[in-house]
């Protein structure tokens, strides 16, 4: 391995950076994609190269090109904290949850089914009205979890993270009207829009329509980064409170019916 070699490895993480390249229309980024699943040393370069930038190559693949995560304390790494802080009008740590919670609740609704996630086929579909939701579901069964156990109105610090927040969540509401029109950031609906918005603009979610509040469609990118996800605990916590609805055959997931 040579210069030139070390040229092509940061001009892959490089064409991995830019979240809307495509490999299939991108001559020199499948090329690359190519050398990086047939040539070991190269493979090595890349992965080295990476970790010098502070980051980690999850896959790659013509489907998904290569997809990067930051390591922790990267210069490319995006904090929960500073996420919300963009638009946070409220209390940070509060609203740092909240956030966190909203892309659990993405994720989990994209890809409710294990085969979901281990078929590079499947296309997950979400709306800013469905994951709305499925989160506030979900706070009610931990709400009424609480209630059978007798604990009090603060869930004990050992209690898992998803049972800290749902107070907070359900003390926000959906969608308060503004005098302007737009949608409100403090409010559930806001944010799980700026949520999904943000994956768009990181190639990780694509519009399709602004039914149900919005309606986004996953990616290869995103399903990698979220095959990651599924082996953190919160995840598998909100999957297994049994809200997250079912795809329907066709593969488009239904927006979850709300409890009378």
């Amino acid at each position: 391995m040579n210069a030139r070699d070390a040229e092509a490895a940061a001009q892959l993480i490089a064409l991995g950076m830019q979240p809307r390249q495509l490999v299939a229309r991108d001559v020199v980024y499948a090329d690359l994609v190519r050398r990086y699943t047939e040539d070991d040393e190269f493979t090595e370069l890349v992965h080295a190269v990476a970790a010098g930038l502070g980051l980690l190559v999850l896959a790659a693949g013509t489907r998904s090109g290569i997809v990067l995560a930051p390591t922790e304390g990267s210069v490319f790494e995006i904090r929960m904290d500073e996420y919300a802080r963009r638009t946070s009008v409220q209390n940070r740590r509060e609203e740092k949850v909240l956030h966190g919670l909203i892309h659990l609740a993405v994720a989990a609704l994209a890809f409710p089914r294990p085969d979901d996630l281990g078929n590079d086929s499947y296309v997950g579909r979400v709306s800013v009205d469905q994951v709305d939701s499925a989160v506030r579901d979900a706070c009610r069964m931990l709400d009424e979890r609480a209630k059978t156990a007798e604990e009090n109105h603060d869930p004990p610090e050992d209690a898992p993270e998803l049972e800290r927040a749902w107070r907070a969540y359900l003390r926000r509401p959906s969608a308060p009207p503004t005098r302007d029109g737009r949608r409100s950031f403090a409010a559930t609906h806001g944010m799980i829009a700026k949520a999904l918005k943000f994956l768009a603009e990181q190639g990780l979610m694509v519009g399709v329509s602004n039914e149900q509040g919005g309606v986004f469609r996953t990616t290869p990118r995103y399903q990698v980064q979220v095959r990651e996800l599924a082996g953190q605990r919160a995840f598998t916590e909100l999957l297994e409170l049994g809200v997250v609805p079912v795809t329907d055959p066709g593969g488009s997931l239904r927006v979850g019916e709300r409890p009378e």
